[in-house]
């Protein structure tokens, strides 16, 4: 064990598709631990999601880096047999399935702690395990417009509008690779495994808490924290700016030009200027147009103000600090027309070509090597390849 991989020797049964379940197990893969990607002879959907480059999609990538995929049939004898192999020798069982499913198949907690009372087990669902919605097919659009998400994205066209990049779907693999590392740090002491819920819809609501509850007591309507401050045009961009203190705000009048306003006393206070905030936001984006994003930002910076542009994805890939800071591992795969950007977490090893970890491995590419190692005979195996129960 170490820093670098503190779960070397964990072994991670993931049946897990989309992107939540997947990238909880990718990050454990990050840590260490051999995930086994357990896909449907079709392969994991994340496979077509999207812009599709021979069996990959950035989804499948982002979701599968570090594992080993094994492609199967769970309807057939030949698949169950292979799962209850791997099981027996786990540590994590990953399933995210719609309540049920996973039980018809014969891999439900009940079943599986059967075989192995040790086990943390983590399934992932939309709408959790119970409730009149339970088995309602839901993915991260869903859950955006159920837990009131979209309605406080709201556009200036008064529209609720979804968020475009997954954030319930990287929220909730957050929260399950969190509650699978407290649950491997607790079973030190314990000697039964655990079965952990998690859904989109916990995590939604756990994203959303603090806005949630603001809402809640204000009765509708959350005050804005501070003004003038949000988003701001210039004259070739935008600008997003954060005034909190009575001081900053002092200092912001002062570069944009406008010392008056900065002393008038009807704006002295930070509850005064929320209640004039209508008229700060027009007098400020007044100022900012009549100059570009690059001058205001190092106008800005130099004061100490909080502020930054506001960047397309090629602008923040491009970004010399991004590239200073390490963030980001431009990788190439064989399914790839060129060399792509993957983030490295944080506290995991910056990703490079040719380490395991950066491979996203191609539907069933593992098959064989993996069922060599749990024992089953060549002959077995070719007769399962030749029978369609397994592929790779």
């Amino acid at each position: 064990m170490s820093y670098e991989q503190p779960y070397k020797g964990l072994k991670v049964v993931d049946l897990s598709q989309g992107i939540a379940g997947p990238y909880c197990g990718m990050l454990l893969a990050q840590y260490g631990a051999e995930v086994i990607k357990v896909e449907p002879l079709e392969g994991d959907w994340s496979r077509i999601l999207g812009a599709v480059y021979g069996d990959q999609t950035a989804f499948s990538i982002a979701g599968n880096l570090g594992k080993r995929s094994i492609a199967l049939d769970l309807k057939t004898e030949a698949g169950r047999e292979i799962v209850n192999r791997l099981i027996d020798e786990a540590d994590v069982f990953m399933e995210g399935f719609r309540p049920g499913v996973i039980q018809r198949l014969g891999f439900g907690y009940e079943d599986v702690a059967k075989r192995n009372p040790a086990i943390i087990y983590m399934s992932i669902s939309g709408f959790s395990q119970i409730g009149p919605l339970a088995t309602k097919p839901a993915m991260d659009p869903v859950l955006q417009a159920f837990t009131g998400f979209m309605m406080e994205n709201k556009g200036q066209d008064g529209i609720p509008h979804r968020a475009n990049p997954i954030v319930v779907d990287m929220t909730t693999a957050l929260y399950c690779f969190q509650a699978v590392a407290a649950a491997l740090y607790a079973k030190r002491d314990e000697t039964q495994g655990r079965f952990i819920d998690a859904s989109l819809m916990a995590a939604a609501s756990n994203l959303q808490v603090v806005r949630m509850m603001a809402v809640y007591l204000e009765k509708g309507e959350m005050k804005a924290p501070s003004a003038p401050s949000g988003t701001f045009p210039t004259a070739d961009g935008y600008l997003q700016i954060v005034v909190l203190h009575d001081k900053d705000f002092v200092t912001l009048c002062e570069c944009l030009g406008l010392p008056d306003i900065g002393a008038d006393p009807r704006f002295a206070a930070r509850e005064d200027r929320v209640s004039h905030s209508d008229y700060l936001t027009r007098v400020v984006s007044e100022a900012l147009a009549k100059r570009p994003t690059a001058e205001w930002t190092q106008i800005l910076t130099e004061a100490k103000l909080q502020n930054e542009a506001v960047l397309d994805y090629f602008q923040f890939l491009k970004h010399p600090h991004v590239a200073a800071s390490g963030l980001i591992s431009w990788l190439n795969h064989a399914a790839m027309p060129e060399p792509i950007p993957v983030p490295n977490p944080p506290g995991t090893v910056p990703l490079a070509d040719g380490m395991a970890a950066a491979h996203a491995p191609h539907l069933g590419e593992h098959t064989g090597a993996v069922l060599a190692d749990l024992g089953f005979a060549p002959g077995v195996v070719e007769g399962w390849r030749a029978a369609g129960a397994i592929r790779g």
